[in-house]
């Protein structure tokens, strides 16, 4: 996320179709929050916010990072008027360097298919999360109807498991949850969900 297309489009990110999509994919993963209010929760690529602000007062301190100071700026006003004070922004890439915090929960939204080595990032994500944690990640299967050169064309479910488990991780399970029309690089798409422990 170094070439940062977000940067220039911050300001005008919050469109009507993002907010919606971002309230289903909220709505999916607080089913897998009970009994987080303990708990540090980390969304990894948070852009704006628009799926973490509507998690926040799941968890004891939420953080929202991104590696995007636009995104963060945005993200940092939208805290400071919702009065949220178990909240903090963090500008960080944790593929340029490691995270230098550790986290019960990582939520990472729409985030992975942004990142070429899929791999190197998950093992970063491993490495913030504390013993016990617990990974969840949404984004989109695999659609060969999309070709961009900077984003890979969703996933394949078996390889992200796969995957999982080279890194470490263990007690994987990968949902579909909902279908989209024209939601992914203007094709429909569906969203998974993954849930996986440390």
């Amino acid at each position: 996320m170094t070439d940062n297309v977000f940067e220039k489009m911050a300001d005008r990110y919050d469109t009507a179709e993002r907010k919606q999509l971002a309230s289903v994919i909220a709505e999916r993963i607080k089913q897998e929050l009970t009994g987080s209010k303990d708990k540090i929760l980390l969304d990894y690529g948070s852009g704006t916010g628009l799926v973490g602000l509507e998690l926040a007062g799941l968890a004891n301190k939420t953080i929202l990072a991104d590696s995007s100071p636009n995104m963060v700026a945005v993200l940092d006003k939208k805290i400071a008027a919702a009065g949220i004070s178990n909240t903090q922004s963090l500008l960080a890439d944790f593929m340029e360097s490691p995270a230098n915090l550790q986290a019960d929960i990582i939520i990472v939204s729409l985030v992975l298919l942004h990142i070429p080595d899929t791999k190197k990032i998950l093992k970063r994500l491993y490495d913030a999360l504390n013993v016990g944690g617990r990974l969840i990640v949404v984004d989109f299967e695999e659609n060969p109807k999309v070709s961009h050169p900077k984003v890979h064309n969703g996933f394949d479910l078996e390889k992200l498991k796969a995957l999982f488990l080279e890194t470490g991780f263990h007690s994987t399970t990968i949902q579909t949850f909902y279908h989209g029309e024209k939601v992914f690089m203007n094709q429909d798409a569906d969203l998974f969900v993954a849930v996986v422990d440390k």
